[in-house]
């Protein structure tokens, strides 16, 4: 199998994952998914299909460069976005592609990303919904959520989806880069979801998973008076371990 196929095959995998009925991260349209195919091409989630049962046809093939040069308008109606996701379909006779589709253009283009998910995961969205989201994205309860997640995610307030979350998102993204010089693994979107982002599949999924038990766990120790949280000495020592560095290579993470 070529190596196209292959990515093909992870990113069906990876969206039936994400949307299992039984978890409930992503139901009837929610939620979509992309994988990079080349420099300058990607596949993404088509509009409206379910990532629990997405097939071949459900995904469109999109030409990355027109859609993050779009990023570079500060304004655009919901038509000329609209007419931009028809227009970077490499074919014609494609669905639409997902609105998100934008900020899946973008995190594609960062080196070492070839795979992006994003969902409503309901215990993430239960604090995301809170006053404390942007904490829950700054602070860790457990070493092995910064060894999937990161020592911090990316935290974005409410931003109407489409082209200005994705321009929030790129501005984002490049100031964690230069706070932390590393892009981050997971981003949590206040009022809305979870992306998470890796060069594997299974990095997002197992981001995505660990983010789930993170966000159930504090939801589970509020009731005693917590979340109480690592230190950043804690975090760090965690992040920085060889041993662990040996195991997300072992998982692929």
């Amino acid at each position: 199998m070529d190596k196209l196929a292959q990515k093909l095959d992870s990113l069906i995998e990876l969206s039936h994952d994400l949307g299992r009925e039984d978890r409930g991260w992503a139901i009837l349209g929610e939620g979509n998914t992309s994988t990079r195919l080349t420099a300058e091409t990607f596949l993404v989630k088509a509009s409206g299909c379910n990532l629990g049962t997405l097939a071949k046809d459900d995904l469109v093939a999109c030409r990355t460069l027109p859609l993050v040069s779009f990023l570079d308008r500060r304004n655009a109606s919901d038509q000329e976005v609209d007419a931009a996701l028809y227009a970077c379909r490499v074919n014609e006779g494609a669905k639409k592609p997902s609105v998100e589709t934008l900020f899946h253009a973008y995190l594609l283009s960062l080196p070492g990303v070839d795979f992006v998910g994003h969902t409503h995961a309901p215990a993430v969205n239960q604090i995301l919904c809170s006053p404390r989201a942007k904490e829950f994205a700054q602070k860790r309860i457990f070493p092995d959520e910064v060894v999937c997640c990161g020592s911090e995610s990316l935290y974005i307030p409410y931003t109407d989806p489409g082209l200005k979350l994705a321009r929030a998102i790129r501005s984002g993204t490049l100031t964690y880069y230069k706070r932390n010089r590393i892009f981050p693994r997971a981003i949590v979107l206040q009022n809305h979801g979870i992306i998470t982002i890796g060069a594997t599949a299974k990095a997002v999924l197992a981001a995505m998973m660990m983010a789930e038990k993170a966000a159930t766990i504090w939801i589970g120790a509020a009731a005693f008076g917590g979340p109480k949280f690592m230190s950043k000495d804690q975090v760090h020592r965690i992040a920085s371990r060889r041993d662990e560095e040996v195991r997300r290579r072992e998982m692929k993470l």
